[in-house]
């Protein structure tokens, strides 16, 4: 009977283990979440630009496309690598994340400078046109959106790992999946109620059986185009902003710390012009302004390198050009 009591005894020691396990897991992965939540803003913003154009009855099975492809950057490739580098070549970790920050300022770069170079209209007749392919240009959308997301995600699953506190490899690596998958539920379930409000507001509006039903329903349908095109506007300026940040830090982590200090200086002195309770959004602000403008002059330098330089290299090595 002794025996018996000890091995329940053992038995429960061995589950309150467990369960510590398990909430620690927990906290942790809330912790690195909330540490990334500013980047969570980026990815949701980025990703409904690459709906547009397209049928209602394709939007959601693109967002699932784009989502599947998410889950695999995010589980398959940077939690690995991240781990492995961390482990093994943290230095390393800067440099890459630059790259891809150099990229991220190219393409906000390249979006700003289409605006500015957009060409009168001249009408087109439906002769003129090229005939596209919808499955081939929803194929290249979705291609696109996924290496987008791969370098946002990269950012995401970098400052999750940075929070971590020291301890098992498998434990990191539970935590960082629990991050990963929660991450890309919150974020392509957010864009998937975005992209498909205005529908939500017609069946709303038509279908609707008390009158201010309707009335919300004919608002949303107003507000949504106007929406979209601003949450482009933000996607662009997100690109900036982050593609600018992690070039700046990563100077900072390389021994090159003054551009990122000065940032941070005269973001900290344009908070103190301001009352104290409205100071540290201000100061926020400033920095993430200050990073976007960086991002920007920085991807026009890139711009001739990537369109001219990088495409032929490509071709060399890959044999045929990078698609958008």
């Amino acid at each position: 009977m002794s025996g018996l009591l000890a091995l329940l005894d053992d038995v429960a020691g061995i589950a309150k283990v467990a369960a510590a396990s398990v909430d620690d897991v927990a906290a942790q992965a809330l912790k690195a979440g909330s540490k990334a939540a500013g980047a969570l803003i980026d990815d949701a913003a980025v990703t409904p630009k690459y709906l547009h154009g397209f049928a209602a009855s394709r939007e959601l099975p693109i967002v699932w496309k784009i989502s599947k492809g998410s889950l695999k950057n995010k589980l398959l490739f940077l939690l690995p690598i991240g781990l492995l580098l961390s482990a093994f070549a943290p230095w390393a970790i800067p440099p890459l994340l630059m790259i891809g920050g150099c990229y991220l300022c190219f393409e906000g770069a390249e979006k700003v400078a289409h605006v500015f170079s957009h060409k009168p209209h001249k009408p087109v007749f439906p002769e003129d046109k090229p005939s596209v392919d919808p499955a081939k240009l929803e194929e290249t959308k979705v291609a696109g959106a996924i290496k987008t997301d791969f370098i946002l995600s990269a950012e995401i699953m970098t400052i999750a790992l940075s929070t971590l506190d020291p301890g098992s490899i498998w434990v990191d690596a539970v935590i960082l999946a629990v991050v990963a998958v929660g991450i890309t539920v919150v974020v392509y379930g957010s864009v998937a109620l975005i992209v498909k409000a205005d529908d939500v507001g017609l069946h709303m509006a038509t279908e609707g059986r008390l009158g201010a039903t309707r009335t919300l329903g004919r608002g949303v349908v107003r507000i949504m185009p106007h929406f979209l095109k601003l949450l482009t506007i933000v996607g662009t300026a997100a690109m900036l902003w982050v593609g600018g940040d992690i070039v700046l830090h990563g100077f900072e982590q390389l021994g090159f710390g003054w551009p990122d200090h000065q940032v941070i200086h005269l973001a900290e002195m344009f908070g103190t012009i301001w009352p104290e309770g409205l100071a540290p959004a201000l100061t926020w602000i400033a920095k993430a302004t200050m990073d976007g403008i960086f991002g920007l002059a920085l991807g026009f330098v890139l711009l001739p390198i990537f369109t001219r330089f990088v495409p032929p290299i490509w071709k060399a090595v890959t044999g045929h050009f990078p698609t958008e």
